[in-house]
């Protein structure tokens, strides 16, 4: 891995020997607007390092930047300032989708101006938002630079100490993400995926990634000696990181800042360093909540593939949309219909047709009558990797689903690499991913993109793209050879790769036997399964299970009437790995939901129920654990019961081991 493509422990020393502060130049530093965060540059012998301070305490130490060329002299050292400009900006913008309805986008703003020995020119720009910095480096248009062949950024993330992290490794079990998270010092880590969230011994929460990744390679983190990563970008195949033109800008690198790992959740942060909406009309982009011919292959029950089990056949997906429509749901999403299943498609994805049905399965007409019945047909774009033979088919395609009234599209990439030799983070990548969301917008098209590429925020730009994977998902529960998802999964999940953005995690399994895979299982009791709908965010938010698993089950009542698009969100209780109690308003009621999961430990709490309106009468239709319930041995024990409420009060949470509670609190 290391030889494939991480940056040379040699290239930049770490700064924990260097005398500090050497220069004193005014004027190079900007505050947050609460002035809680401060960052500060400085010139050392004409190298420039950064820190970030919150409350007089220390989240980055110094840290030195640069970018290392192929084709023209390093920005490395030698620099001067030539100009320091400081702004500030303050709106509110509404989110069309999300986990808060209005984000404020509140910055104070530091752009340095450098110039190095030879007359170059680089920009240096800083944002201190009162939950966090962005960071971003500026190549302008000047003499003697014009394509530009990026061989590695050379930022540094130095700490005062050995901190802990939690992190997953890069490329280490597969390209998708899918690992477990794991807690230890950062002195363990070797190069790490982002988001990486760090608990800091001085009692702060940090978590560094990257926003608006659009044409440059994605950043992973390479643990420098000391207590110090630096920035290493993926390649191309060719072992070039990113190719571009000046002028250009580098995506932001941003540190998410936080006294708890609740205000790391509910930091906007990443979406304020993203562009604003391009797309004019966006009447088309609706949250959704759907089923899916899907389970049942995970399950051994259907194929993919031709055959006498062939799931996606007409008559199974009417049943399906039969159902859909009975219980409130928005879609259903059908995998295995076209042609290409057959063989080893996931070796070679070249076989797909994305416009061509397969015999059993009569598309133009379950689409007539989804839409007779009030619910959406989504439609599956499994590539196994071919992404030149999607691209040659995808305007086809798209424009086959805007005829037919089809609205939501999942996307997939199964394989390794990109056309066999890209790695799907890779600015090869970027800018395919991009391709499809630019071009399904066109055709009035909203994306869940599974294999992708990690979120950074784009979804503001392009709010179809409405949620992705990117991380261990329920599938796992299905086939993964170590048993499944262990029960403190999702207690790390809202603090890492969330912070990244929505995760179509798949909830809602009822049935937790396995037939294919009978040493492997959902790890959760119930009513965790329920919580999790709270817990997990994604706008399109699905149902994992078949629809026999959900009839004549009282718990289903809680799926069918949860929301999936919410005008507020906080977490007034959470330990990461261990615990998480999630509360959010309805965007479209005064409803308020609660979803609280743990680890394999039970435990009992309390929530305090100040969120809601004084004086006015609730009721509270609570999902929790049986007094018996315990995910290993009696997962299925659920306790469904309704009390009225008010704002003075409080609700008791017992969480069984691996369990959870769910709650709906309704205004009277």
């Amino acid at each position: 891995m290391k030889a494939l493509f991480c940056c040379a422990m040699g290239i930049i020393l770490s700064f924990v020997n260097t005398p500090l502060f050497s220069q004193k130049i005014d004027n190079l530093a900007v505050t947050s607007p609460d002035q809680s965060i401060r960052v500060t540059v400085q010139l050392v012998k004409g190298k420039v390092f950064y820190q970030i301070m919150k409350n007089e305490h220390s989240v980055i130490a110094p840290s030195s930047i640069g970018l290392k060329f192929r084709n023209i002299p390093n920005f490395t050292d030698n620099f001067i300032v030539v100009k320091s400009t400081t702004s500030s900006y303050d709106s509110t913008w509404e989110q069309p989708w999300g986990e808060q309805r209005w984000v404020r986008n509140h910055y104070n703003e530091l752009k340095l101006d450098l110039k190095d020995r030879s007359n170059r020119m680089l920009q240096l720009i800083f944002r201190a938002f009162n939950d966090g910095v962005g960071m971003r480096y500026h190549i302008p248009a000047q003499p003697g630079i014009d394509s530009l062949i990026i061989m590695d950024e050379l930022t540094e993330f130095n700490f005062k100490q050995d901190e802990k992290a939690w992190w997953i490794p890069v490329h280490r079990d597969n390209s998708y993400y899918e690992s477990i998270y794991r807690l230890t010092p950062m002195s363990q880590i070797d190069t790490a995926n982002t988001p990486i969230t760090f608990e800091l011994s001085n009692g702060l929460y940090l978590a560094i990634h990257e926003a608006n990744l659009t044409d440059y390679a994605s950043m992973t983190l390479q643990k420098q000696q000391g207590n110090g990563f630096v920035s290493c970008l993926i390649p191309w195949s060719n072992g070039v990181k990113v190719y571009a033109k000046a002028p250009m800008n580098t995506p932001w690198r941003i540190f998410i800042i936080g006294n708890t790992p609740g205000e790391l959740v509910t930091s906007t942060l990443m979406l304020n360093l993203n562009e604003p909406c391009v797309i004019k009309d966006i009447s088309w982009i609706k949250p959704a909540k759907y089923i899916g011919i899907w389970w049942g292959m995970h399950m051994g029950t259907y194929t993919w593939s031709q055959g006498p089990n062939h799931g996606a056949t007409t008559a199974n997906t009417v049943r399906y949309i039969d159902f859909a429509a009975k219980n409130g749901f928005n879609g259903v999403l059908v995998e295995g219909w076209n042609y290409g299943w057959d063989g080893q498609w996931y070796v070679d994805g070249s076989k797909f047709s994305f416009t061509q049905p397969y015999p059993d399965f009569d598309l133009e007409y379950l689409a007539r009558y989804a839409q007779s019945k009030n619910v959406q047909l989504i439609g599956h774009h499994e590539t196994g990797g071919a992404v030149s033979n999607y691209e040659k088919q995808m305007e086809e395609a798209f424009q086959l689903y805007n005829r037919l009234g089809i609205r939501y599209v999942k996307t997939g990439y199964v394989n390794k690499y990109l056309d066999g030799k890209e790695w799907h983070d890779s600015q090869f990548g970027v800018r395919h991913y991009r391709k499809v969301v630019e071009l399904a917008a066109k055709y009035h098209i909203t994306i869940d993109n599974h294999e992708p590429i990690k979120p950074t925020g784009i979804c503001r730009t392009y709010p179809n793209l409405m949620t992705q994977e990117g991380a261990r998902g329920q599938e796992y529960d299905a086939w993964s050879p170590d048993g499944g998802n262990p029960p403190s999964h999702t207690t790390i999940l809202p603090f890492t790769r969330m912070l990244a953005g929505p995760f179509d995690f798949t909830p809602g399994t009822f049935n937790f036997s396995n037939p294919a895979n009978p040493n492997t299982r959902v790890q959760t009791t119930l009513a965790k399964q329920l919580a999790l709908f709270v817990v997990i965010y994604s706008p399109l938010q699905m149902a994992s299970d078949m629809p026999e698993n959900y009839e004549g089950k009282p718990a289903f009542e809680f799926i069918k009437r949860v929301p999936c698009d919410w005008e507020k969100t906080i977490v007034p209780q959470a330990k990461i790995g261990e615990y998480v109690v999630m509360v959010r308003k309805d965007r479209n009621t005064d409803n308020w939901y609660v979803g609280a999961i743990t680890n394999e430990k039970g435990r009992e709490m309390s929530l305090k129920l100040d969120f809601l309106e004084p004086n006015i009468q609730y009721t509270a239709h609570i999902f929790a654990d049986g007094d018996a319930a315990d995910w290993k041995n009696n997962p299925y024990d659920i306790k469904i019961y309704s009390i009225p409420v008010r704002n003075t009060d409080e609700i008791p949470l017992k969480l069984a081991a691996g369990g959870g509670v769910a709650i709906e609190i309704i205004k009277q």
